[in-house]
This record gives C-alpha cells, structure tokens and sequence, in this order.
C-alpha cells in the first residue's frame, strides 16, 4: 500500500489542494476519515502499478477496499457479489492480490490497537522527501466536480471548504460521462437516485 498525494503540491490528511491563481497551493475541500483512507490505498495501487498519477481506477479501488461494508448499501444484496468482480476488472486488479489487500485491510481495521493505519505506513524504500503523487487529470475533474455537490462545508482561514465523502465522489464518477468508468458504474445496478438522495440530503455531517 502506498502514501497518499494530490496535484504536485504538499498537503495536510483531510486536506485536498489546488493551484491558486498566484501559483501558491490552497485547499480547495477536505476529505472525510473514511475518504483520506481510501485516498491513502489508490496512492499505493499507483504505486504498485510504478505510476506517477493516481488514476480514477485508483480511488475508486480505494473507496471500495477501504469502505465496501458502506457503499454496498447503493446496491441490491443479491447482485453484489458481481459487483465486486466489475470493480475488480475496473481497477485492473488480480483476483489474488485484490482479496489479499482487502484481508489485509480487514485485518488492521478490526485490530484493537491503534495502528490500523500500519498498512498505509511509507515503505522502507520510499524517499522521505518524495513529492506526493498527482491525481490525473480525469481524477482532478472529478473531485472538482465532487466540490460542487459536496453535503457539507468546513471553514478554514476564513474560507469555506467543501468536505468530500465517497457518496458525492462514487456521484461525480458516475456522471462523469463519457468515461467507460462511469458506463460501466451506471450499468451495474447501482441505486444513482438513492445516492443523489444521500448526496443532497444527507443524514449526517461528515466525519473529518
């Protein structure tokens, strides 16, 4: 598993971040725990995949790995079984390597001692000073569009910051036409109008 890293730019766990106009580095939202975790596992498939980008396979990868027993609650019991193998193929992931990451996962989580976040630690031959990973360009728009419909906002030095969670990013990918990814998500069962319902009146304010 690898570190996490957004668009060239340094940034602080919950935190994402956008060029200012003045070429400074300014949070644009932040992420909810959940989230930053998912964020965390798609920098390490980048990784895995020795790339320089984290791509929209990545994240969603992420998202699911690292929050299934959640988002599956968008789809029909019966069919998640077969979800699964989609994502499995939309992330381009082995069968062996996608379970023994999501064991491994499992595993932290439900240790009682507190590093559960042992599996996202830097590895030994990573650079301390490596620059974070970039999001792709496909990624980028699609936490930019997930900005625009975020259910929660948090403020910081004076500015409101959206707070992203996976309901308003897993939203953004599916309306993200065009894309085989988000042809594939609407293809798959997934309830689009219970998530919008989440999205857009949410239950609970996100975790940060």
């Amino acid at each position: 598993m690898k570190p996490f890293g957004s668009r060239n730019r340094a940034r602080t766990p919950g935190d994402g971040n956008a060029q200012s106009a003045g070429g400074d580095a300014q949070a644009s939202h932040r992420l909810t725990l959940e989230l930053q975790r998912a964020e965390k596992f798609a920098a390490m498939l980048a990784h895995s995949r020795v790339s320089n980008v984290i791509e929209v396979s990545d994240y969603l990868a992420g998202m699911y790995i690292c929050n299934w027993e959640h988002l599956s609650e968008y789809w029909a019991e019966n069919d998640r079984e077969n979800v699964e193998d989609l994502l499995r193929k939309i992330c381009q992931i082995s069968p062996q390597r996608w379970h023994a990451w999501i064991e491994l996962y499992d595993q932290q989580r439900h240790e009682k001692v507190a590093p559960r976040y042992r599996v996202f630690r830097r590895r030994k031959n990573e650079e301390p000073g490596a620059r974070p990973l970039q999001s792709s360009d496909a990624l980028a728009t699609i936490l930019k569009q997930a900005e625009q419909i975020a259910p929660a906002y948090d403020r910081k030095e004076g500015r409101s910051l959206p707070i992203l969670n996976t309901e308003c990013v897993l939203l953004s990918m599916v309306r993200s036409l065009g894309s085989e990814i988000s042809r594939k998500l609407a293809l798959s069962g997934l309830d689009v109008a219970r998530l919008e319902k989440e999205v857009l009146l949410p239950r609970r304010r996100p975790r940060v």
